[in-house]
């Protein structure tokens, strides 16, 4: 058997999501693709897919080796490039993922100037408020701002971001400054629903405070919670990135600044590999240095 062949099957079978459009990506028969993968699965001994007349999705084996499948593949195609010295211009395509409007206000930047400076490359971006699985999905590099909980991911530091409160200038006027984060308790508080980080954690000295606000207006989106803060409905907590533009402009302002908790992390995060692509590698110093020490604001002492 051409384990090489197996293996560039199995995966194109895992990113086309069914055999059949396998079998059309790669140009081959359809029942040349299920005797391969017949053959491959036997060879190794387990089951790879769990296949229905309807639905094929890996099985936990299939997930652990399709992350094998593809880091060797990488490398194999690495290989190849070194050989027609190619290895220096990054080539093939490229899977981004990033948060919604951190993505659209400072990735998406650097990836456009990314493919422009490397026109042999295809860079794909997806913009999600969800935290995504990079291997299932297909996806070869993420951004993250927050504590990281997935172990199975190299993460790479970029930067930090702060977690602030604000309210606008008319609101403050009318209502006061709040000089204490047990202040906002009663106070009207626009909060966002399903998302995180929104109303949480503060810093009081050595001690941690956590609050459980109320007030008249949820979203389940960040730019409406921000356009309502900026037309005077309540305090909001964002990320700093989420309000620079009203800050920036002065329809906001932010309060109770010597009580925000440490910052977010900002993470460059990918699967594990011993050996990356080029292109993945090319892009990981590439926003490692666009990004570096990223920090806005400028945190308070």
């Amino acid at each position: 058997m051409d384990k090489f062949r197996a293996m560039n099957t199995f995966v194109q079978i895992a990113d086309a999501g069914s055999l059949t459009a396998a079998a059309w990506a790669m140009g081959a028969s359809l029942p040349a693709v299920v005797r391969l993968l017949a053959a491959y699965e036997a060879d190794l001994g387990v089951r790879l897919f769990n296949r229905t007349t309807r639905r094929i999705s890996l099985t936990e084996e299939g997930r652990r080796h399709l992350e094998s499948c593809r880091a060797l593949l990488a490398a194999v195609s690495d290989a190849e490039a070194d050989l027609k010295n190619d290895a220096t211009e990054p080539t093939g395509q490229l899977t981004i993922t990033a948060p919604v409007l951190f993505g659209q206000m400072h990735v998406a930047p650097i990836v456009t100037r990314f493919a422009q400076h490397h026109r042999q490359m295809r860079c794909r971006m997806m913009l999600m408020d969800r935290v995504v699985n990079l291997l299932e999905e297909g996806i070869d590099v993420g951004i993250r701002i927050g504590h990281l909980q997935d172990s199975s991911l190299v993460a790479l530091p970029l930067g930090e971001m702060r977690h602030v409160v604000v309210a606008s200038p008319a609101f403050l006027r009318e209502h006061g400054r709040p000089s204490h984060p047990n202040d906002l308790l009663k106070a009207n508080c626009v909060r966002v629903v399903d998302h995180t980080p929104t109303w949480g954690v503060f810093r009081d000295g050595n001690k941690t405070l956590k609050l459980s606000v109320s007030g008249n207006l949820e979203f389940n989106h960040i730019a409406p919670a921000v356009q309502a803060c900026a037309a005077g409905a309540g305090f909001g907590q964002f990320l700093w990135y989420q309000v620079a533009p009203q800050l920036n402009s002065g329809e906001l302002q932010t309060v109770l600044d010597g009580f925000e908790d440490t910052p977010r992390p900002i993470h460059v995060v990918y699967p594990h590999a011993r050996l990356l692509p080029t292109r993945t590698r090319a892009f990981i110093d590439f926003i490692r240095q666009e990004l570096k020490g990223f920090a806005p604001g400028n945190t308070p002492p």
